[in-house]
Parts: C-alpha cells; sequence; structure tokens
C-alpha cells in the first residue's frame, strides 16, 4: 500500500508515475473525497468545541439557577449531528482505503519505462543452449515415454492443469526441491521454514493478493469461521511472519526459504500453456523471502536474484536475466528481476523466476516494523522475495535439457547425491 500522505502531498506525480506502469489513478475521486474529508472534519471539530462549550454552559446555568432544558436539547442535537459526522467520515475513509488497496506499487527510478514484455531490458546471459543432434523432445513426451509423466491420471483426479509424477520422475522432482533448499540454507544464509499452505485473507491482503486478485485464488468458505485460502506462494506465509512485528533492527536482515505446494486458479491464463506442466492449478516451488532495513533492499535484491541464479548454475542450465519493465512488474513490486530458462522444445527461455524488491509496499499494509536504533522510532521494513526455483519448471528445463537420442535423461551432476548416483533416467 502507498502512503496516504504521499497521495495528499503529490497525488499529480504519483498518478503520473502509476500511468508508467498502464495503471490509470483516478485522481478526480480521490480529490473529491478528500475535499468532502476535510470539510467534514472541520465541521465536526466546530460541532464539537461548540458542544464542550454548551456542556460548560449548562453547569454555569444550573448554578445560576436557570432553566436548563434548551441548552440540554442542544447539546443531545449537537451530539446526534457528531455521530452523524462520525459516520461519515468513517464512510469516506473506508472508500479511500478502498481505493489505496487497489494502487499498485510505484516503480523505482532504474526500471525501465515499457507497456509489457516486450519493454523488458536483459542484463545478461548465462551458458550457451545445447545444438542437439537429433529431434528434441518437449517434457510431455520425455515423461510419458516410460510412463512416469501422467496427465491423464491426473485429469480423472483433479481436472485439466494437473499432474501426476511417478518413479524417477517424481524422485528427481523431489531432489531439485531438496537441492534448491540445501543450497540457500548452507550457502546463502536463508532459515528452513516449514508453513501453514491455508491462510486467511489477511495475510493475502498483506502481501498484495488481496483484494485484487482473488479471482486467482482457491478459496475455502467455513461456517462461523474465517474463510481460507490456499497459498499461491510461500511469500505469503514467510512474508505475514513478521506482520504487525517492531522487529529489532539487530536481527536484520531477516532470510526465510520455504519449499511448498502453491495453487492458483490461472483465471487470467486461459489458454496459455495448456500442454505440460508449465502452467498448472497446483505446483511445488522453493520461495525465498527478505526482510530487511529500507537502505539496504536494492543491495538486498541483487543478492537475492543472485541466490537464484545459483541454482541454475549449478544445475548448467542455460539462462537469461530480464529487468522487467514497468508495464511488466507485479503488483507490490518497486522492482523486479525475472530469470528465463533454456527450453529446447520451444527454442526460446521461459521465466522460471522472479526476485523483487517490494521496498515498504507490504510492509505497510501489514504493519511490519523495525525500531530504528538512532531515532527510537519504529519504521517499516522493506520485503523482498524470489522463486529460488519453481520446482516444476525445473524439472521441465533438466527434462528437455539433458535429453539423449533414445528419450533417457542424463541426471545433472549436482543432483546425483540426491538420486542415489543414478546416472540417468529410462
Amino acid at each position: 500500500m502507498l502512503d496516504s500522505k504521499l497521495l495528499r502531498s503529490n497525488l499529480q506525480d504519483v498518478a503520473d508515475r502509476l500511468a508508467s506502469r498502464g495503471f490509470a489513478l483516478d485522481v478526480a475521486r480521490i480529490e473529491a473525497l478528500e475535499e468532502q474529508r476535510k470539510t467534514v472534519q472541520t465541521r465536526t471539530e466546530a460541532l464539537q468545541a461548540e458542544r464542550n462549550a454548551r456542556s460548560k454552559s449548562i453547569g454555569q446555568a444550573k448554578q445560576r439557577g436557570e432553566d436548563i432544558a434548551p441548552l440540554m436539547a442542544d447539546v443531545e442535537r449537537m451530539a446526534g449531528e457528531l455521530s452523524a459526522g462520525k459516520v461519515e467520515l468513517d464512510a469516506i475513509q473506508t472508500e479511500l482505503d478502498s481505493i489505496l488497496l487497489g494502487i499498485p506499487n510505484l516503480p523505482h527510478e532504474s526500471v525501465p519505462v515499457g507497456a509489457d514484455e516486450d519493454g523488458n531490458v536483459e542484463v545478461r546471459r548465462w551458458g550457451t543452449p545445447t545444438a542437439f543432434d537429433f529431434p528434441v523432445q518437449d517434457h510431455v513426451a520425455l515423461g510419458e515415454k516410460f510412463g512416469w509423466l501422467d496427465f491423464e491420471t491426473a485429469a480423472k483426479l483433479s481436472g485439466a492443469r494437473f499432474a501426476l509424477l511417478r518413479g524417477p520422475i517424481a524422485r528427481l522432482h523431489r531432489a531439485l526441491a531438496q537441492f534448491m533448499i540445501n543450497l540457500h540454507t548452507s550457502e546463502h544464509g536463508y532459515e528452513e521454514a516449514y508453513t501453514p499452505y491455508l491462510v486467511q485473507a489477511p495475510a493475502l491482503q498483506g502481501t498484495g493478493q488481496l483484494p485484487k486478485f482473488e479471482e486467482d485464488l482457491f478459496k475455502i468458505t467455513r461456517e462461523g469461521e474465517a474463510d481460507l485460502y490456499l497459498i499461491p506462494t510461500a511469500e505469503v506465509s514467510l512474508t505475514n511472519i513478521v506482520a504487525g512485528e517492531i522487529v529489532d533492527a539487530k536481527l536484520l536482515p531477516i532470510k526465510f526459504v520455504a519449499h511448498t505446494p502453491c495453487f492458483r486458479s490461472e483465471a487470467g491464463a486461459s489458454g496459455r500453456d495448456t500442454r505440460g506442466m508449465i502452467r498448472q492449478h497446483q505446483f511445488d516451488k522453493v520461495e525465498m523471502v527478505q526482510i530487511v532495513e529500507p537502505s539496504t533492499s536494492m543491495e538486498a535484491l541483487e543478492g537475492l536474484t543472485a541466490n537464484a541464479e545459483k541454482v541454475l548454475q549449478l544445475l548448467e542450465l542455460p539462462y537469461r536475466t530480464l529487468a522487467l519493465c514497468t508495464g511488466d512488474m507485479g503488483f507490490s513490486a518497486v522492482k523486479t528481476y525475472d530469470l528465463e530458462v533454456w527450453i529446447p522444445s520451444q527454442d526460446k527461455y521461459r521465466e522460471i523466476s522472479s526476485c523483487s524488491n517490494c521496498g515498504d509496499f507490504q510492509a505497510r499494509r501489514m504493519q511490519a516494523r523495525f525500531r530504528n536504533p538512532e531515532t527510537g522510532k519504529p519504521e517499516l521494513v522493506h520485503t523482498l522475495n524470489g522463486s529460488g526455483l519453481a520446482v516444476g519448471r525445473t524439472l521441465v528445463a533438466v527434462l528437455e535439457n539433458y535429453q539423449q537420442a533414445d528419450g533417457s535423461i542424463r541426471v545433472p551432476a549436482v543432483l546425483k547425491p540426491y538420486m542415489g548416483g543414478l546416472e540417468v533416467i529410462g
């Protein structure tokens, strides 16, 4: 959430910056609500002062033996008007809060300006795609060859956009997640966490998924109890660990990592990537989250992105790093890097990780703060998150980049200890 003071003092500047990411801020409505709020507040404050004066005069009139009934009636009338004014102010503030919750974050000045993914800027590449001397198969054909990747049975169980993994491919999927978790905890300084997969609405509002993206979530309605949502990413549960807290500055940065399933309805992805495991309702992800002191967050973003890149480097998977433009960034991000891994069957790079600095945007929604040691006052922390990596998409990349002419799959060197020393699948 943006700072409401920023909206009041620099509304048009905020609108201009938001326009660069394709968001049209309703300036006229906000100005009208602010004017209405000021008018009602001024009237209410004047009425309260008058009521206080009348209340004082009642005591004086009583001492003089005068009839206080008219004064009492006046005070009661003003009490009713004050109550009505409070209701009006609350309604105005509720609408302003609703507008604020729907406004995306402001892009950092270093973010390239662009309308969509065509405006993204390639920062670097790593590795060279393999030149295969045989017809390349996609991960679906490779997985189905031995019956280890089964979409038909998954559809029987759950419908479209689900996968059933069996045998060595299921083990390879598990190996990838364990490898990622071990790397981030042993070499990158993250604390491993096991989080709930179901959260309440305030957690999703805190990280920006609600109210704007409710249609993308799986919701469980419970009679007499708060609704629960399946997490779309462990970012939600990990980041909200500090919701409502004032963190000791000495503990910063806080770095969490978790391996969880993620659940997304993909409401806006109709017809896209319907074949295979690229876009599914349920997928596993290893998620990194950092809670940092504000002045360090841009440096932390570079480090977090490097942590995700290290996974791809150790797996020896060719990839490229993109700085997302203003029009392609996520709702809560102030700056984002995407990692795209080479997918041979598609002859192109596809997203496998998104690493974002959210500034104080999520922290303001969550009221997550630290106590500044210099001033002694609480200040908002900055939050960052990134996939390290999406496990299913990494599996796709391994299957396709390590395929052999007979359809078998070589096991990447770093995964062999997790695969019992297995060299080849198939």
